[in-house]
């Protein structure tokens, strides 16, 4: 605990002195870890999945973003997601709030290897901390609620951890 403590401090005091990159034109691509086992849903209990996001900052602080996200269970169950959302970035200070929406096509496989195709519409708002670990490169955890318009027992609350490239 000690040890990670002290790499979260040294993360945060090397995040305030880099310069964030969060000007008009610039290009962002981010690979993530979603979920971690620390996502809860009433259809789902606990699962881990990778989503990689590539968008542009349309004006200083503002980036519109594609998203693409793909989750798979030991029992099978699979899960992919695509999508678009746009990130707010405070005042050079990495905090941000995000948001979009995107499709969600899920595959269960049920009781004696039934499998349940469906699809589902989300709205998804996100807020965490661009970590920067030199002028470019972050960490960036991150905190999301996934609405399902499909059904309450699909909506999500999760955690996740990437790796974002500012050019």
């Amino acid at each position: 605990m000690r040890k990670l403590l002290t790499m979260f401090a040294i993360l945060l005091v090397t995040s305030m002195t880099a310069r964030a990159q969060f000007e008009q034109n610039k290009w962002y691509f981010n690979a993530a870890v979603t979920e971690l086992g620390l996502t809860y849903s009433g259809s789902e209990k606990f699962r881990m999945g990778v989503q990689a996001s590539a968008g542009t900052f349309l004006f200083d602080n503002l980036a519109l973003l594609l998203n693409a996200e793909g989750v798979y269970h030991k029992q099978g169950d699979r899960t992919a997601s695509f999508g678009v959302g746009a990130r707010y970035y405070f005042q050079q200070n990495g905090i941000f709030l995000g948001t979009g929406v995107k499709f969600k096509h899920y595959e269960y496989k049920g009781d004696e290897e039934i499998t349940t195709d469906f699809n589902d519409g989300l709205w998804s708002l996100e807020a965490g901390y661009a970590f920067f670990l030199s002028r470019t490169v972050t960490i960036e955890p991150s905190v999301y609620y996934d609405l399902s318009f499909k059904d309450s027992d699909y909506s999500k609350l999760g955690l996740k951890i990437g790796f974002g490239l500012y050019f």
